[in-house]
């Protein structure tokens, strides 16, 4: 099966961090475009980070969402081939439906939009794994 898979989530208290992890199954990340999705009830899907790393020498290219920028760490071990989200301290907002997902060849600033809005087929998606923040 190709799909990437998430590990991590659970419930976790407002204050206290977090951290998942995705790696694929099927496939390689390698050089694709990859991400941290996530849903809440009555929202849409939306973009949360994403992070690629195909340059030669290395040139390691983020973006976060409004919403986590300066809060959330996407990273990715490439050796090991798996992408980490870190939270270091969650807020009650944080709760929801994390996903990774991974694109089929298209930039990560087009991606973002094509796969939230447009086109959900247009990457590999994980199963989510749920965030619950209490406080």
């Amino acid at each position: 099966q190709v799909q990437p898979v998430e590990f991590g989530g659970g419930s976790v208290q407002a204050g206290e961090s977090m951290s998942l992890s995705c790696a694929p199954s099927g496939y390689r990340f390698g050089s694709f475009c990859m991400g941290w999705f996530r849903q809440v009830p009555g929202k849409e899907r939306e973009g949360v980070a994403t992070i690629y790393a195909g340059a030669i020498p290395p040139n390691i290219m983020t973006w976060y969402a409004d919403s986590v920028k300066r809060r959330f760490n996407i990273s990715q071990a490439k050796v090991k081939d798996t992408m980490h989200l870190h939270i270091p301290r969650v807020v009650d907002e944080d709760s929801g439906v994390y996903f990774c997902a991974t694109s089929l060849g298209t930039p990560c600033e087009k991606w973002i939009g094509i796969i939230t809005r447009e086109d959900p087929a247009s990457g590999y998606w994980g199963p989510g794994t749920q965030v619950t923040v209490s406080s």
